[in-house]
């Protein structure tokens, strides 16, 4: 067979999504092809567009637009400085003009753009209608002569058979089709696979009927390692966890060093919290070991010498921990864990910040012991108080998040989140709210006309809460009773705003 007759793909991350880390999704997928011999090429769009529009010309007629305008360069030279993480005040001016632009680039097409998120007021993404209607007329996408400038660059350069796209979030799935229709028309010869955590979970719901099967030749599920192999002929066996960044901007992201996102595991090895979508979905679980784990991590911070590592597990095992407060790659971590027992150890967790964990991302999600025995969520409140503590004392940062207004709760219980919370503000470096969504494939979904969209990719049902706490009274809640207590207030003030997480170990 000659090499221009091999099946090649090029893998493409689309807008928008934050821009401050390399695309996990497809530097994923690429490392495993390749250790299978099939050629790969990597594109992040989302990064390339998103630079494009931020250092496009711009009309303004307000002192805050022409400050953002003529401050861009030094403000992404900003966000890109360690020192500018040490200026709260500096870096939320830069973050905000940074946004300020993109939200005129936006306003010019009639599109709402953020730094974080899409929308079309004219289609949305959760109708296959409007996004079929994306894809057919992609020349009026925002990121039109963005993208196609790119995508023309990469297909003259080299010679694919197909082209993959990673779908992980809402927010790229118009611009998404939009990419498909123009792959389409200026190369209909092409293979188009779509995959991601998005296309995962309209696979996985019960309203799923392939709406997309006359544009899109493959629609995958899950982790799409083999998959993908299997669509290119490829009968090689994967190997889990196996990472190229090698085609990637490492240096371009909107992070004041490299960010190198990894993950040992899909899934949850929890598996059991009533209002997550891995619970109503179910979901696999699928793992590599602790130790193939580290000596891949090692593999890869030498390579690519990142300041910060990002693991992507949805919780990081114990088993995991334990071996990276041994082994760990002695550089900045972070990622998701769950109050395990064994982090009520303080010597361990004096170990995990000698292996370099500057912070961990943790569930707490009520403060109420009835509502997460309810939930299912596994959680002691005394651990978790425990586990908060030793944290703060070995000098790891925590990233708390809360849901309220899921069906076990009342607004007594939220009051039980508000006092924890109060109590343990000490320990609780930053914190993440949100108000529960049903999931429409939950167990507890009802079976109601009124949805959060009319389209019928929605992903969340509406649905009458047994204690009238409703997502309006919570709201309220939130708005003038949490955040004005001085001492959450003084929390909420040093989360990091618009990229949240990603950028908050950078302030620890």
């Amino acid at each position: 067979m000659k090499a221009a007759d091999l099946p090649s793909i090029l893998l493409i991350n689309p807008p928008v999504a934050k821009p401050c880390e390399p695309p996990a999704s497809i530097a994923r997928l690429g490392g495993a092809l390749r250790d299978a011999g099939i050629s790969c090429g990597l594109l992040d769009l989302n990064l390339r567009c998103m630079l494009d529009l931020l250092q496009s010309d711009y009309e303004c007629a307000d002192t805050w637009s022409r400050r953002a305008v003529k401050n861009c360069s030094a403000h992404l030279d900003a966000i890109r400085s360690a020192a500018t993480y040490r200026s709260p005040d500096r870096y939320r001016r830069a973050a905000g003009d940074l946004n300020r632009l993109l939200w005129l680039a936006g306003r010019r097409m009639k599109t709402d753009l953020t730094l974080e998120n899409y929308g079309d007021p004219e289609r949305s993404p959760l109708s296959s209608t409007d996004l079929l209607a994306s894809a057919e007329h992609y020349r009026a996408n925002l990121f039109f002569e963005s993208f196609s400038r790119h995508l023309e660059a990469e297909l003259a350069a080299r010679s694919f058979s197909h082209i993959g796209l990673s779908l992980s979030y809402l927010s790229q799935a118009l611009i998404g089709f939009a990419l498909i229709g123009c792959i389409r028309a200026v190369r209909p010869d092409i293979k188009i696979v779509v995959g991601g955590g998005l296309i995962t979970s309209w696979m996985n719901s019960p309203n799923w009927n392939d709406p997309f099967s006359g544009l899109i030749d493959h629609c995958v599920k899950g982790p799409g390692e083999t998959e993908l192999l299997r669509i290119l002929g490829s009968s090689a066996t994967v190997r889990l966890g196996s990472y190229g960044y090698d085609d990637l901007p490492l240096d371009q992201y909107l992070a004041p060093g490299r960010i190198l996102p990894y993950a040992a595991s899909h899934g949850c090895y929890w598996k059991r919290c009533k209002f997550c979508p891995d619970y109503a979905e179910d979901s696999c679980y699928v793992a590599r070991s602790a130790d193939q784990t580290i000596e891949e991590l090692n593999e890869l911070t030498d390579t690519y010498t990142p300041s910060l590592v990002h693991l992507l597990d949805n919780a990081i095992s114990p088993a995991l921990l334990q071996r990276l407060a041994t082994r760990g790659p002695a550089i900045p971590w972070y990622g998701f864990a769950r109050f395990e027992k064994i982090l009520e150890d303080i010597e361990f967790c004096r170990a995990l910040k000698r292996s370099g964990c500057a912070m961990l991302k943790l569930g707490l999600e009520s403060g109420s012991q009835r509502v997460l025995d309810t939930l299912d969520k596994g959680i002691n409140l005394e651990r978790a108080a425990q586990v908060l503590h030793n944290l703060h004392q070995c000098g790891i940062a925590t990233y708390v998040y809360l849901l309220f207004g899921t069906p076990a709760e009342t607004e007594a219980d939220a009051r039980m989140t508000h006092d924890f919370v109060r109590t343990h503000h000490e320990t609780i470096t930053f914190f993440n709210l949100a108000i529960f969504n049903m999931p429409v494939c939950g167990s507890d979904a009802e079976p109601v006309e009124n949805r959060f969209s009319d389209g019928n990719l929605s992903l969340y049902c509406d649905f009458r809460h047994p204690h009238g706490w409703d997502r309006k009274h919570v709201r309220i809640f939130l708005q003038k009773q949490f955040r004005k207590d001085p001492l959450i207030r003084a929390i909420d003030i040093r989360n990091p705003g618009i990229f949240g997480s990603n950028h908050a170990p950078f302030f620890t």
